[in-house]
């Protein structure tokens, strides 16, 4: 194998591998609500093969749009290089070393764990058009009426399609999405988007929601509140966009999932809607009369650019927090 670690750092594999898990699972993903199409099993492109055991978690979990790899020396034998800055990823194998036994004499099989590091065909240039599969993309269309709720939508965050994954980014303000063509059907994308577009209703410029503002990371209440307003927002704009919530399933076992973290307080489901309420009315730029947010102290109903310069320059977001579906 090419470019294999010195025996003295093979003992890092474990380290490497342990806090690959972590992370993952600090991310609290709920794998089965992916509605976008995967990238396929992890493969060498140059032998064809399918990447084995703890390798197709680590390298199908890096979310890139197809899932092939390569060595450096392959990038560098189709005659194409790795971009700059971008960083490899291991590969962990096992090798077989033969070793005399000091009481009996006899040869032994003795497994060794090591690694080497490859790089997705994205992290690449210059490879040569043909030797990369094409990619099954579907033929999935804008729905007008949801482009219609994404595009109305008050101080809206900018929307962008540079990762295979769906998160809001708070600190810069925009929601990454999946292309839609990658997704198993239209609906499916703007459920998504829906979700993070709701998630992004929480800045400071918006409606300064505490649970996404406040949030101190993945496993808090604050995090789980703010993922079932995210789920049940994008469940009433579907709704309103005439989206059949056809994986009732799916919302469910999501809703679940934080209900379970909450110990199942059902006072959490009956507030996380209030949120939701509140988010999907902003997204549909229903006025503050129509909602009955109530007067201020002069007996009035603020307007929406009011309230929005009241909070402009309050309760900023001062760390990157990304909120993934």
């Amino acid at each position: 194998m090419q470019n294999q670690i010195s025996n003295n750092k093979i003992t890092d594999v474990y380290t490497i591998v342990t806090n690959r898990v972590i992370e993952h699972l600090e991310k609290g993903v709920v794998p089965w609500h992916k509605t976008w199409t995967e990238a396929g099993l992890p493969k060498n492109l140059i032998t064809g093969k399918n990447y084995r055991g703890i390798n197709v978690w680590l390298l199908s979990t890096l979310n890139y749009q197809q899932n092939y790899f390569l060595s450096f020396n392959q990038v560098k034998d189709l005659g194409g290089s790795v971009k700059k800055g971008e960083k490899s990823h291991e590969v962990i194998f096992w090798k077989w070393l033969e070793k005399e036994n000091d009481e009996t004499k006899e040869k032994e099989r003795i497994p060794m764990l090591k690694y080497y590091r490859v790089f997705n065909i994205s992290q690449c240039e210059g490879i040569p058009i043909e030797k990369i599969p094409k990619q099954i993309e579907r033929n999935n269309n804008p729905i007008e009426i949801c482009e219609k709720v994404v595009n109305e939508m008050p101080l809206r965050p900018r929307i962008q399609h540079n990762e295979q994954r769906a998160y809001y980014n708070r600190l810069n303000d925009f929601v990454n999405m999946p292309k839609i063509e990658t997704f198993d059907k239209s609906e499916d994308y703007y459920g998504a988007l829906f979700h993070e577009l709701v998630h992004s209703t929480g800045h400071g410029e918006r409606l300064n929601r505490k649970e996404l503002l406040e949030s101190k990371g993945m496993r808090t209440d604050k995090y789980a509140i703010e993922e079932l307003t995210a789920e049940m927002g994008a469940s009433y704009l579907k709704s309103h966009a005439g989206i059949p919530i056809e994986q009732l399933e799916n919302n469910a076992s999501y809703i679940q999932h934080w209900l379970e973290h909450l110990k199942n307080d059902k006072k959490f489901i009956v507030y996380a809607s209030s949120q939701a309420q509140k988010a999907t009315d902003y997204i549909l730029n229903i006025k503050n009369e129509e909602r009955g947010l109530g007067m201020d102290e002069d007996g009035r109903t603020p307007d929406r650019n009011e309230q929005i310069n009241d909070i402009r320059d309050k309760n900023k977001p001062n760390r990157k927090v990304e909120i993934e579906r």
